[in-house]
């Protein structure tokens, strides 16, 4: 038996590693004396990496702790160290692991406990910190991770054995990428790492359940979020089938693409589409007015100023407000070619399991608003019109793809708080809300760019941006987009009255807003206006939650494949797709206060691009040949350029 001593908070703690079948009784005896406590024992694991679907992916140690003793169990070394940690899992009744999505996933695939038992019993003391407090470092929060955590809450000298683990990394000519899965087993700091982690976790859990429980967060949102953790843990299990060979040719596309027009960019003198110094140079050469600049004094280039200098709109659209800027094009069109190439198409090629699946990361409770994300890759990013990259990702055989989403659902979420009665009645009328607030503001005569402009202003009261912002999306002048702003104002009084009572609040309570399902969320002294952002978009990411729920309770869960942004992605065998679609349509649409929440339920063929193929198809027939034959639509689009 290896045993190490140390200090947690001023207490001397141990940790244990079984090396034969003698010390694996010490820790049955210690495993049944837990029980015995009725206590919570945290559950950590090291891997050899994060790719935890990867064929040569590999469960190194499973450790338990409490307050003041830990066991690392070495499963990798013999089969009888794994069984006894499947043992432990299984007979303890009460689990806490931090960031628990993760673990219960390596344990189902590499461990054989599946994620249906051991889940119901965990609680993540991740979920905890965020109800607490969601912001990042960057943000002023204290983040979410273990070790940052055990430093603000359980000893500020948690942290150490990390930077330690990190030197005996490169004293083993390893690095950080390497080192989880390459590093001596054997090695003290590594094994003294893994039992600290459970000892911290153990101790923060009920510091975190009190923290949350003194600011006034209702138990049952924790409850929430647990049943919605492991139901996506569940999707990424499944995963999704990937056209192999597609996405093998897109990979080589997108490099060609990036080429070329790295190619256009350098006739104006841009060596490097990503050295911003160049660009702006370039660009004020040619006449371009840039007015903003970085923390360091740079002219700034970003993607939101490139898509205007080249006259497109966020979905990569032509505004036909200016004539397009050929190297403000070609430079972003490079960049997106390069970051899809190794983003997704690499992403989708190196990723997969032994099966053709791709098991994107569904990170359940994530931005401060709590809003879903999904990485690797991160498919949230998409644009919404996309299909080549969503073409790549498929049904199982036999299957076609369902997508159901929300109609407009920030907008009604936006009206109902707001009781916001000119827009509710437009929603009731089964109106389309652009077209009813471009009328509004301009009257019957409104134009195409009018109800961009109105629509633009509606997502900015969802999503945040001020005029300036608003202007370079839609290409509308800056005094036009005020004018439209004050105009929204006047015909929807009830929007503005709600953002000032909410910043009115969030003053009174130490700079945060309440959601109306109990969530407490941080704002930035300084942007005390976002309150409304906030709340619309955590109280939609909520509304889609509670329909996750739902689906699962009416039976549904088997055919869920992603959440994305406002979408339900599923699959459902061919014959029973339509009927599939209709009722998960009816499952997920809901009265919220008094606003109906409708949804959109489609069918496409065999993959989820199948679905954007047919909305291109709806627009013209050269749209519609462009989306049904991707090789050649790109080749098309190299030629052009």
């Amino acid at each position: 038996m290896r045993n190490f001593r140390h200090r947690v908070a001023g207490d001397e703690v141990s940790v244990q590693v079984p090396e034969d079948s003698r010390d694996l009784d010490a820790f049955r005896l210690w495993v049944h004396d837990q029980v015995a406590r009725g206590g919570i024992v945290a559950v950590d694991t090291e891997t050899s990496g994060l790719d935890t679907f990867s064929p040569t992916y590999r469960l190194r140690t499973v450790q338990f702790g409490n307050a003041v003793a830990a066991w690392v169990l070495p499963v990798e070394i013999s089969r009888e160290m794994l069984e006894a940690a499947r043992w432990a899992l299984r007979l303890l009744p009460s689990l806490t692991i931090h960031n628990a999505p993760f673990d219960l996933l390596v344990i189902d695939r590499h461990a054989g406990v599946p994620l249906e038992e051991l889940g119901p019993k965990v609680t993540d003391s991740r979920i905890y910190a965020h109800l607490r407090d969601p912001r990042q470092q960057q943000e002023g929060g204290i983040g979410l991770g273990l070790k940052p955590l055990s430093a603000a809450f359980v000893d500020c000298n948690s942290p150490d054995t990390q930077e330690g683990l990190t030197a005996e990394f490169h004293a083993q000519g390893l690095t950080k990428a390497t080192g989880w899965g390459r590093i001596n087993l054997w090695t003290d700091v590594y094994l003294l790492y893994a039992g600290l982690d459970v000892i911290l976790g153990s101790r923060l859990l009920p510091v975190l359940r009190h923290e949350v429980a003194k600011l006034g967060v209702s138990r049952r949102l924790a409850d929430f979020e647990h049943r919605v953790m492991l139901l996506c843990a569940r999707m990424e299990r499944r995963g999704m089938r990937v056209d192999v060979d597609y996405v093998r040719r897109l990979v080589g596309r997108l490099e060609e693409e990036a080429s070329l027009h790295a190619k256009r960019a350098s006739k104006y003198g841009v060596t490097s589409v990503n050295a911003t110094a160049q660009v702006s140079a370039a660009l004020l050469g040619m006449g371009e007015q840039l007015t903003e600049r970085t923390p360091s004094g740079a002219w700034k280039v970003d993607k939101a100023i490139l898509l205007d200098l080249a006259d497109l709109d966020g979905q990569w659209q032509p505004r036909e407000t200016r004539t397009p800027n050929p190297l403000a094009d070609a430079v972003i069109r490079s960049k997106r070619a390069g970051k899809w190439g190794t983003s997704y198409g690499v992403a989708l090629r190196d990723g997969l399991d032994v099966n053709g699946r791709i098991h994107c990361k569904v990170n359940s409770l994530q931005a401060r608003t709590a809003r879903m994300s999904i990485s690797s890759p991160p498919l949230q990013q998409l644009p919404s019109g996309d299909w080549a990259i969503r073409r790549a990702l498929m049904a199982d055989a036999g299957h076609r793809i369902v997508s159901v989403d929300y109609s407009a659902v920030e907008m009604r979420v936006l009206a109902a708080l707001a009781d916001e009665t000119t827009m509710k009645r437009a929603i009731s009328e089964g109106r389309d809300l652009h077209d009813f607030t471009a009328e509004l503001i301009w009257g019957p005569d409104f134009t195409k760019h009018h109800r961009k402009v109105g629509k633009g202003v509606g997502f900015g009261k969802v999503y945040g941006g001020g005029a300036l912002t608003l202007s370079r999306q839609t290409g509308a002048p800056l005094a036009e987009v005020k004018n439209a702003i004050a105009a929204y104002d006047r015909v929807y009084p009830g929007i503005k009255r709600y953002s000032r009572q909410l910043q009115r609040e969030a003053r009174a309570d130490g700079y945060a807003v309440w959601t109306p399902s109990g969530r407490r969320l941080p704002l930035d002294r300084d942007r005390v206006y976002s309150a409304t952002n906030y709340v619309v978009q955590s109280t939609a990411r909520d509304v889609l939650c509670q329909a996750l729920l739902d689906l699962q309770d009416a039976g549904w869960a088997d055919h869920l494949l992603l959440p994305v942004h406002d979408e339900v992605v599923a699959q459902a065998p061919e014959s029973e797709a339509e009927e599939v679609a209709r009722e998960i349509g009816k499952v997920m649409a809901m009265d919220f206060i008094g606003v109906p929440l409708d949804t959109d339920p489609e069918v496409g063929g065999r993959s989820w691009g199948s679905l954007y193929m047919k909305k291109a198809a709806t627009m013209t027939e050269n749209d519609a040949w462009y989306a049904a034959n991707p090789e050649a639509a790109r080749a098309a689009e190299l030629a052009r350029a």
